[in-house]
């Protein structure tokens, strides 16, 4: 399995805070089936500042740690940012990475209560440069679930979405993990990635995820998450089924 979100370098926001729980972490996601791990420090969200370079060295010496260690797992450069205006100024200027630093994917986050009035612009803005913005954790936006509609015009416009593991298997609430179901059933989301921040057991749920969409979905699902997250790491497109509106009331059990 490849992660796609996951704050497992230390010392850089509220995911590991040391090198021992880095490594904590990467036995953990080992244990789950995990091999690849894109590291993605949160960047300009009012509390935290890492620039693509401090999040490059900072992602060698991890690697180089693990080595020593004896731990399998890959570890590539990534990012989460916060959206702002500045955005594609900072990219130009070298600060803002895309996933492994290899790819065309930009991973953005929104304020967990609202979407920014120009989200739609600066998404546009984005993809005129090439790339293609990733929101992550659509499901938790307090607005988006109030109003899924806005959601389904940014996917139809060319962003990309990526769900929580722990959202669809029910870690965040039966809301949550109801309309996160939603958001698979309406093809509105593309990648599944743990968004771990510790090192306690059961932290990743990838594969808990995996296995209740092969479960719920069948196959087909299961490899559409799986191969789009390869194709991250192979600099290549990713699938994409035609987005629907979600049109069920988000009430009820899962």
């Amino acid at each position: 399995m490849i992660d796609i979100q996951c704050h497992i370098l230390p010392g850089m926001d509220d995911g590991a805070s040391s090198f021992t729980e880095s490594l904590l972490m990467a036995k953990q996601a080992e244990k789950e089936g995990i091999r690849t791990i894109i590291a993605t420090p949160h960047h300009k969200n009012e509390k935290y500042n890492n620039p693509k370079v401090n999040i490059i060295d900072k992602t060698a010496e991890l690697k180089e740690y693990l080595q020593v260690e004896n731990v399998h797992i890959e570890i590539l450069p990534g990012q989460v940012t916060q959206i702002y205006d500045e955005i594609l100024e900072d990219y130009g200027a070298g600060e803002i990475l895309t996933l492994a630093d290899i790819s065309t994917y930009l991973l953005i986050e929104l304020p967990s209560s609202h979407i920014p009035s120009n989200i739609y612009q600066l998404c546009f803005d984005i993809q005129m440069k090439g790339l293609t913005p990733v929101i992550a954790q659509p499901e938790r936006n307090l607005e988006i679930i109030e109003q899924p509609d806005k959601l389904y015009r940014l996917v139809k416009n060319g962003a990309a979405t990526q769900i929580a593991a722990a959202s669809f298997a029910g870690y965040s609430g039966k809301k949550i993990q109801r309309f996160t179901a939603h958001l698979i059933e309406s093809n509105l989301t593309h990648f599944i990635a743990s968004d771990a921040h510790d090192k306690n057991k059961g932290s990743f749920r990838m594969q808990e995820a995996y296995e209740l969409v092969k479960k719920k979905y069948g196959t087909d699902y299961l490899n559409y998450f799986m191969g789009n997250a390869e194709h991250i790491l192979e600099g290549k497109d990713i699938y994409r089924e035609a987005p629907q509106r979600i049109r069920k009331k988000i009430l009820g059990l899962f």
